[in-house]
């Protein structure tokens, strides 16, 4: 008898649980199926403490129902199959054992021998259940297979600015952006063979000190035999490339400072001074003191000039070597400003933004794009998207200012030497989830691209990606610079991707898209003092996800996943662009966004793209000002949880949709690589990308398709390297498939972009492994490089 109780005290608690949830999402509108459920458990409990054997047949019948439901909701789609039908199968499996069925009344025969009733049915829908289980399993309803093109759409791509191809110059290799390397030793028939060859610890670590968001994003650069990289604290570095040993380093003691959303360094920028005229005595004496150079971006608003060869500051630049980057701003809290990409070189010119704080305070500093002369650090022009008419520099000895809060570039720009243009990827305007008040230029630059004449910033044209945002969709990736054959004819072309999915494809001389842009209608319903644009952008070429149903709700335990589907039935969302609110939004693609700074590669040859999309929900909610609290003692920066935007009406609570257990709500999979034709628009393949190695407490090698965040590379022997995913590997991929055809494991997270360069006939690939904060990947302070095993 105890273990006909113990059954029905399960069953009725389960059977509970799932009609109060499940009313509960009935009363908000959602599927009645988890309260019918609870109900036909309760039912089997009732039955079953009466040892009636009808209990069997009863839970047969519901569970049956329960699969045919299931599978109508979201297909043989093992992930979403396994939360709904796990705990139901269980139950199933238990009344089906004979241990169970023999305390239930039976038949008897001849009068006085019982035979416990027959588990035939049940059996049969728990066998049903496991085979629709299985065959999911073999499916993988989210992918996309088929091939890029292999055929060169020219023999003479451009690159953009010239180097030896074992190279790489730049932050995506040359100032084109391409992320795009001409070697083409490793194939995917030979990659197999490719080895650790040497690795380095910086010594620059993650401190108990650090704000949340602590990553190491740098992408080295590759001139002559050296290699130069900068660390999360702002400490510049050369190595030998073909053995990784450390040659010289320059620590710029950038301090701590625990209001900066950001302790990062993406990269350094490197300048050979014989590449510009002396025009003056002064600027032939600085090629004399620092004849190449390395720029480091510091965490305290400051740009330093070093000799490439022995890592001194450059005296002469600046102010002994640093430029002060806060100079001319209206407000300036320390903490507030500074740069975490590197300025793009270029002319003779450092062109250079900055990263503002996100929703911190209205009083925030300008996002003012500034060109200084390389030598001397001398101000050449400034553009101010709030004030883009006037880019003569301002007076700083009369107490000139730039404007207050006008939306700033943190990414990275690219340049087209030859057009005289630098293309720059902006963001908003703080607070982001607040739009009232913004001025008519403000609104025309808010998240767009914009291009800008490199000997005078004088505005050439500007494309934006979002009307009136509220949801900070800034772009965040550098724009790539390719020029494409369509229908015969050669285009100079810009892609440019955003969060929001979407990948504009320009004519880089005039901004007109060469693939079509179209206009789509937008939720409205912003609170009372804003409004929302009535429409929104959408590039042929998009990677914007299908908008989230209640049935995407996602769990690992039947419970998560009803509660995952309560709360988003309690939250605002229409779709993509659900304005901010009080009640609470569900803010889709999420604030990481399907594209981020580690934008996309392209093969200018064959002239296709390599992304890695992710697809993370989160939430936002507005409150009031009276209803903040004060700020906590020790609190350290972060751009999620609460945001105070002090001066202004509201705050707002950001932070991703999670469930009860801290996984996404959302089902997975959650990041892919996928490959285009940049020519056309088309998407060839996307597979799902990453496992849970490392995101659970065992590490289990599950490829379900996890987030990501950081960049690929292509190389002309037809393979990408990224690494990006959450679990800690860099992989090889064959560019025409999109298939992984190589890994390697990594002591750290991969959150950053590797790179290729040769010495000596060698082709290298070398990814740095430090981890990224807020997505919780381990932290270190590797450089590892790879080659083919001889």
């Amino acid at each position: 008898m105890m273990i006909i109780a113990l059954t029905g005290i399960i069953f009725s608690l389960i059977g509970l649980a799932l009609l109060g949830l499940g009313a509960w999402l009935v009363w908000l509108g959602g599927s009645p199926a988890y309260a019918l459920l609870g109900i036909a458990t309760l039912v089997t409990a009732a039955l079953i403490f009466r040892r009636d054997q009808r209990a069997l047949g009863l839970f047969a019948v519901t569970l049956v129902l329960w699969l045919l439901w299931a599978i109508w909701e979201v297909g043989f789609d093992w992930w979403q199959l396994a939360p709904r039908g796990g705990l139901p199968v269980l139950m199933a499996i238990w009344l089906c054992l004979p241990a169970f069925r023999e305390h239930l009344t039976g038949r008897v025969i001849d009068g006085h021998i019982r035979v416990p009733p027959s588990g035939l049915g049940i059996g049969l829908a728990v066998a049903a259940s496991i085979g629709a289980a299985g065959y999911a399993m073999l499916q993988d309803p989210h992918d996309i297979s088929g091939n890029l093109p292999t055929a060169k759409a020219t023999d003479t791509p451009a690159l953009g600015n010239e180097m030896a191809a074992g190279d790489w110059h730049q932050y995506g290799r040359t100032n084109f952006g391409q992320r795009y390397s001409p070697l083409e030793e490793i194939t995917p028939a030979n990659i197999g063979n490719l080895r650790e060859v040497w690795r380095y610890q910086t010594g620059d670590v993650k401190r108990p000190d650090d704000v949340g968001e602590t990553t190491y994003q740098v992408t080295p650069l590759k001139v002559g035999e050296r290699l130069y990289i900068c660390t999360p604290h702002n400490i510049a570095i050369a190595l030998d490339a073909a053995s990784g040993k450390e040659i010289w380093r320059y620590d710029a003691n950038s301090g701590m400072n625990p209001d900066r959303q950001h302790q990062t360094c993406r990269g350094v920028t490197y300048w050979n001074m014989g590449d510009m005229p002396a025009s003056s005595p002064e600027t032939a004496e600085a090629a004399r003191e620092c004849p190449t150079r390395v720029y480091l971006p510091t965490a305290d608003a400051r740009l330093i000039a070093l000799n490439a060869e022995t890592g001194q500051p450059c005296e002469s630049f600046a102010e002994r070597g640093a430029l002060h980057l806060e100079a001319g701003m209206p407000y300036n809290p320390a903490g507030y400003y500074y740069s975490t990409s590197p300025p793009v070189a270029v002319d003779g010119k450092l062109i250079i933004g900055g990263a503002v704080n996100d929703n911190f305070s209205i009083y925030s500093q300008s996002g003012v794009i500034r060109a200084y002369d390389i030598a001397s650090g001398e101000l050449l022009w400034n553009w101010d998207s709030a004030n883009p008419e006037d880019t003569t520099p301002i007076d700083l000895a009369a107490g000139e200012t730039y404007t207050a809060n006008s939306p700033n570039s943190w990414s990275v720009f690219s340049v087209d030497a030859e057009r005289g243009l630098v293309f720059i990827p902006l963001g908003n305007q703080v607070p982001d989830q607040l739009g009232m008040g913004r001025s008519e230029a403000v609104e025309k630059h808010s998240s767009s691209i914009v291009a800008l004449d490199v000997a005078t910033g004088q505005e050439r044209w500007v494309f934006q990606t979002v009307h009136h945002d509220l949801w900070d969709m800034d772009v965040p990736a550098q724009p790539v610079l390719i020029d494409l054959t369509i229908d015969g004819q050669t285009q100079p072309a810009l892609v440019g991707p955003t969060k929001q999915g979407d990948i504009y494809v320009l004519n880089r001389e005039t901004g007109q898209p060469i693939l079509p842009v179209t206009e789509e209608p937008a939720p409205s319903g912003a609170i009372p003092e804003d409004y929302t644009a009535p429409t929104q952008p959408t590039s042929a070429l998009t990677f914007k996800p299908d908008p989230l149903r209640e049935r995407d709700m996602w769990g690992i335990t039947i419970f998560d996943q009803l509660m995952c589907r309560i709360d988003m039935r309690r939250l605002r969302y229409e779709g993509r662009y659900t304005p901010p609110s009080l009640e609470g939004t569900i803010v889709y693609p999420g604030n990481f966004g399907v594209f981020n700074w580690g934008s996309v590669a392209v093969d200018p040859e064959r002239q296709v793209m390599f992304g890695m999309p992710t697809y993370l929900a989160f939430t936002s909610r507005l409150v009031p000002r009276a209803d903040i609290p004060p700020k906590e003692a020790g609190a350290t920066a972060s751009e999620q949880g609460l945001n105070r935007n002090e001066g202004a009406p509201y705050g707002v609570v950001m932070g991703p949709f999670l469930g009860p257990l801290g996984i996404p709500c959302q089902s997975p999979p959650w990041g892919y690589v996928a490959g285009a034709d940049l020519t056309n628009g088309q998407i060839a393949w996307k597979h799902k990308n990453g496992t849970v190695r490392d995101m659970t407490a065992l590490p289990l090698p599950i490829k379900l398709g996890v987030p990501g965040i950081g960049g690929p590379i292509i190389t002309k022997g037809g393979v990408v390297f990224l690494a990006a995913a959450v679990d800690d590997y860099l992989r090889g991929y064959d560019l025409t498939s999109g298939r992984q055809i190589w890994q390697a494991r990594l002591p750290a997270g991969g959150q950053s972009t590797p790179m290729s360069y040769e010495v000596d006939g060698k082709q290298y690939v070398v990814i740095v492994a430090g981890g990224h904060g807020s997505i919780g990947t381990k932290p270190g302070d590797y450089v590892i490089a790879y080659a083919m095993d001889e």
